[in-house]
C-alpha cells in the first residue's frame, strides 16, 4: 500500500490556517479521499486534556521550556495514535498546527534555543515530516483584529502576549520557510479565503499527482 500525504497548515493569531485546513479536508472528501484532519496541541483524549492547560487554563504559569515538554508530549501521542496509522493506510492526514509551531513560538516567540527544541521534537516525531507545509503569513496587527474576539469568551494565553511576541513568531515562521523551501509554501493570508483556499487546492492536486514513494 503506498504511504499517505502528510499537509501541515501553519501561521499566527487569526490567519485563518484552521479554516483552511478544513476547506482542504472537506475538499478532498468530496474527491472520495481518505482523509484524516487533527490539530496541535489535541487529536487524541491526552492531547486534548493538555490543550486546556496550555491554552486556556489561566490560573497554570508555565514556563517556555515547559510549553516545549507539553506539546512535544500531545504530539507525540497524535503521531503515534493517529498521524503515523493513518499515513500507513494510505490516507491523506491535514494537521493543524504540527512542530513548526513550537519551533515559532517557544523558539522565535520566547527565547527557547532551537535546537534543544529539534532535540525533544526528534523523540516525539520520530521520523514524521510534513510533505508539505502552508504557512498562511499576515500582518500581526491584523491577526491579532481578527482572533481578538476568542479572548472574550476563552482566556488565551498566547492572544494576551504583546503584538512584539507575535512579531517574533512570524519572523521566526517565515526564516524557517525560507530554510526548507522545498516542504514550505507561504501564501499570504489578508486575501479572500476562496482565492487562499484555490492556491492550496493545486499545490495538493500536485502533491496527489506524484508518483508514489
Amino acid at each position: 500500500m503506498t504511504r499517505g500525504i502528510f499537509i501541515s497548515f501553519e501561521g499566527g493569531e487569526g490567519s485563518g490556517k484552521s479554516l483552511q485546513a478544513q476547506r482542504l479536508a472537506d475538499a478532498l472528501k468530496a474527491k472520495r479521499r481518505d482523509v484524516v484532519l487533527t490539530r496541535e496541541p489535541g487529536g487524541t483524549a491526552a492531547g486534548e486534556r493538555i490543550r486546556e492547560i496550555v491554552l486556556h487554563a489561566q490560573e497554570i504559569a508555565l514556563s517556555p521550556e515547559a510549553q516545549v515538554l507539553l506539546y512535544s508530549t500531545a504530539r507525540a501521542q497524535n503521531v503515534r495514535e493517529v498521524i503515523e496509522p493513518a499515513l500507513d493506510a494510505g490516507k491523506v492526514v491535514i494537521a493543524d498546527r504540527f512542530f513548526d509551531s513550537t519551533m515559532a513560538y517557544q523558539g522565535y516567540g520566547h527565547g527557547v534555543p532551537l535546537e534543544r527544541i529539534r532535540d525533544v521534537t526528534a523523540l516525539a516525531c520520530g521520523e514524521v515530516v510534513p510533505d508539505r507545509t502552508f504557512l498562511l503569513d499576515i500582518a500581526v496587527d491584523v491577526g491579532l483584529s481578527r482572533s481578538g474576539w476568542r479572548a472574550q469568551s476563552k482566556w488565551d494565553r498566547f492572544e494576551v502576549l504583546d503584538a512584539a511576541f507575535h512579531e517574533r513568531v512570524r519572523e521566526g515562521y517565515l526564516r524557517l520557510g525560507a530554510a526548507e523551501p522545498r516542504r514550505w509554501l507561504v501564501l499570504k493570508a489578508d486575501r479572500d479565503e476562496s482565492v487562499i483556499a484555490a492556491e492550496v487546492w493545486r499545490e495538493v492536486e500536485a502533491l496527489l499527482a506524484a508518483p508514489a514513494r
